[in-house]
């Protein structure tokens, strides 16, 4: 059994882990030694994640998956207890499962509204309320949410999904803020502009795109891991005095503006954009 790794003995639960961002932290912590659980809505897709994880797990680290709704408060609890098995307790965990809506806000329904925020927010909340307990019973460890620069950069048209990630960076502050004389350490990542499924109808218009990396002085898209890397990071031993930050991972873009969506927005809803900005 491997001993020497940082995080050999702990276990940690991943939401949202069976694509993107959230498997690119579950590689990064099963490969330092973390006994991984992932959780998801689509049983298939966290199979495949789950075959892909344990094909290069390290001596004595477990894969689990748990098919579940974030915002599904006895599913979500169900899930923690489940990732704590493998070490006897849970140390770790990551709020990553999150989605998104686009239109003006003049035009985004209520049932578009509350189904954003139930998912970024209220499953962030619902991770780190049952999460929390269960690290605290394990005598600590640390909690990484992850956000948006959509929190502290205005976006256009994105505004149920802004509102979630401001309202993520709060929610980790008093968490921090409550649970740190208990061992807990809570954290967000404010990822830019990344390569992955959820972002891809950005990156894929050109004129958007050229915007986005107009505004960073590291001018490309991030990957997967550059956002895993920063969340296993606060997560880690190493970030031991770290907690109750929102550390933006996003090529310094939060240095100028948002991203200048206006061509897109004009192209995908025309006359309701054209009554707002007119």
């Amino acid at each position: 059994m491997t001993t020497d790794l940082p995080l050999a003995g702990t276990a940690a639960l991943v939401t949202g882990g069976g694509s993107g961002i959230g498997l690119a932290c579950a590689h990064h912590l099963l490969a330092d030694g973390a006994s991984v659980t992932i959780t998801g809505r689509t049983e298939g897709r966290l199979e495949a994640a789950a075959a892909e994880l344990l094909a290069v797990a390290p001596d004595g680290a477990t894969v689990q998956f748990v098919a579940c709704d974030v915002a599904d408060e006895d599913a979500l609890a169900a899930a923690v207890a489940t990732a704590a098995e493998p070490a006897g307790g849970l140390h770790l965990a990551v709020a990553n499962a999150g989605t998104g809506t686009l239109g003006p806000i003049t035009s985004v329904t209520v049932e578009e509204w509350n189904r954003v925020l139930e998912t970024n927010l209220t499953g962030a909340f619902v991770t780190f309320k049952h999460a929390g307990r269960a690290i605290v019973a394990a005598g600590g460890g640390a909690m990484v949410g992850i956000s948006s620069i959509a929190s502290p950069l205005s976006h256009r048209y994105m505004a149920p999904y802004c509102v979630s990630k401001a309202g993520l960076d709060t929610l980790v502050q008093v968490a921090a803020d409550e649970l740190g004389r208990l061992g807990v350490r809570v954290n967000s990542v404010q990822p830019g502009l990344v390569s992955t499924e959820l972002g891809s109808y950005l990156e894929n218009d050109p004129k958007v795109l050229d915007d986005y990396l107009g505004q960073m002085p590291l001018a490309r898209v991030g990957t997967v891991d550059d956002i895993a890397s920063a969340v296993r990071w606060l997560l880690g031993p190493e970030s031991s005095w770290v907690t109750g930050q929102c550390l933006g991972v996003d090529g310094g873009h939060t240095l100028r503006r948002g991203p200048d969506l206006e061509h897109w927005a004009r192209a995908m809803f025309g006359d309701d954009v054209v009554d707002v900005v007119d």
